[in-house]
């Protein structure tokens, strides 16, 4: 007969073990760790990297050719400091979670904290500028240079000045980047507020329906005539008439002789705001004219920008470039055509002279004129031309490696390096006591290092250092005195 075996002791120690797998988390309530980045943002590769900082030294050096100092500011605000400032992408705003103090938002761009920065200092003249991320709850489109956390590079002249002339230097320093880094052909549209204020009041739309208007016609370089006539009559609740008229004067596209010929129209030559806007624009041409700019300037009655801080003169620099789906990323390509996606509007400004007084306690005024540069879309285009390109991109600087022929010369590799680095030479050495001479060449075949100083007993007994040149393979005795000198030479 089996003897009987009571479960009650093992019910009791299975029950006891499964309490004790509930307190240390079983697979079952285990939470799965999704390891991506947040939508709209993304990761910088070393390489991608190195064409950011190159485009980064790009326009840094033309803002200080232009005179400019630079400043920065908070990555929030307050949030009533950016309410009211951007019109109908005041929904773009991402606002931060109550801490129990103030109501904080991140900022949308950086000409509304300039314009608080100025008020609060009370500055009022200044050439400054700015880059910085920036943050807008907005749809990305990661293909066109779209992000929700994305660099803005800005570039202000904020005083009381002759008219058109701070304006003109602002679409100067447009030209002046966009030639430098070449990414092909390029436009540069103008308009003004003032311009389109009157066009839209010489057209027949109500007073308390301009901005909401503007903002429709600012969809034009994305939506066709018929579809932005059907947003303003359907939903923006305008006529089909008025609708009409203004499709008329939104379709002209010209340069000086346009201002001169619609200062000459009946209609608008008789409205105050057009008028001073169009002999602005008249003047602005013969600057640009003598910035020698004109063959990228088109005075454009269809660009609106809609932020609704603009009191001038506003432009647009859009590229005519494309990216090619091929060498978009797969999360890219989902969407694409096959012709590739337009890369647009890379570079956007314009004069906003009420915006400071917003901020200043006793509403004074800082004319203020400026220009942002669309880094993002501009690295899109600047990656996609490396892909294609056969010239590697480097992502360091290192000069020169210090290699060793023989073993136990990690010693006399660590001294020269040190003294490479103590003369300003970017110098590398590999983390090894004995490498092999190939493994450190390979080494500065892979990352583009040019030159190798290598070390070996004869070489430390004749008071010299072997420089090999990576490419030609070209090897030269240098006395160590001379070294830095020779390097230098070579490198810079």
């Amino acid at each position: 007969m089996l003897p009987v075996v009571c479960s009650r002791p093992i019910d009791e120690e299975v029950a006891k073990l499964l309490q004790l797998k509930a307190q240390l988390g079983g697979d079952e309530g285990k939470h799965v760790f999704v390891l991506k980045t947040a939508k709209g943002t993304r990761d910088y590769n070393p390489k991608q990297m190195a064409i950011r900082e190159k485009v980064f030294s790009i326009i840094i050096s033309c803002f200080k050719r232009h005179g400019a100092e630079t400043i920065d500011t908070p990555v929030f605000e307050l949030k009533e400091t950016l309410t009211g400032k951007y019109g109908e992408d005041s929904k773009l705003i991402y606002d931060l979670k109550d801490q129990g103090g103030e109501l904080l938002s991140l900022r949308y761009d950086l000409t509304v904290p300039f314009a608080r920065y100025l008020a609060l200092n009370k500055i009022t003249n200044i050439k400054r500028y700015h880059i910085a991320k920036v943050y807008r709850r907005d749809n990305p489109a990661m293909t066109r240079g779209r992000y929700r956390e994305f660099y803005q590079c800005d570039f202000d002249i904020a005083g009381q000045y002759d008219a058109m002339i701070p304006d003109a230097e602002c679409l100067k320093i447009v030209y002046e980047i966009l030639n430098e880094l070449d990414l092909g052909d390029f436009r540069i549209k103008v308009n003004d507020r003032r311009i389109l204020d009157g066009m839209f009041a010489v057209c027949g739309v109500p007073d308390e329906k301009f901005r909401t208007i503007c903002s429709t016609v600012d969809k034009l370089d994305k939506m066709a005539w018929e579809d932005v006539k059907k947003e303003m009559v359907n939903e923006k609740g305008l006529s089909e008439d008025v609708a009409d008229r203004i499709g008329e004067y939104v379709s002209m596209q010209g340069g000086q002789d346009l201002a001169e010929r619609l200062l000459q129209d009946p209609k608008l030559s008789q409205n105050k705001q057009a008028f001073a806007g169009l002999t602005d624009m008249k003047l602005l041409f013969s600057y640009l004219e003598l910035f020698q700019v004109t063959d990228k300037v088109v005075f454009d009655l269809s660009l609106a920008r809609g932020l609704d801080y603009y009191t001038g003169v506003i432009y647009e620099a859009i590229l005519s470039q494309t990216i090619p789906a091929s060498v978009s990323t797969p999360a890219e390509q989902n969407g694409a055509d096959e012709a590739g996606v337009s890369v647009g509007s890379v570079a956007g400004g314009g004069r906003y002279d009420g915006l400071v007084g917003m901020f200043d306690p006793k509403g004074r005024k800082v004319p203020c004129v400026g220009v942002s540069i669309g880094i993002e879309r501009i690295f899109s285009i600047m990656e996609q031309k490396a892909e294609t390109s056969s010239e590697k991109v480097r992502t360091t600087e290192t000069q020169v490696l210090v290699a060793s022929a023989q073993k136990n010369l990690l010693e006399e590799r660590l001294k020269l390096t040190s003294q490479l680095w103590n003369a300003g030479i970017k110098a590398e050495v590999l983390y090894k006591k004995n490498p092999k001479l190939l493994s450190q060449l390979q080494h500065c075949e892979e990352t583009g290092i040019p030159l190798v100083a290598i070390l070996g007993e004869q070489e430390l007994k004749d008071g010299v250092v072997k420089l090999r040149n990576v490419a030609s393979r070209e090897e030269v005795d240098v006395p160590r005195a001379d070294l830095v000198d020779e390097i230098k030479k070579r490198t810079l």
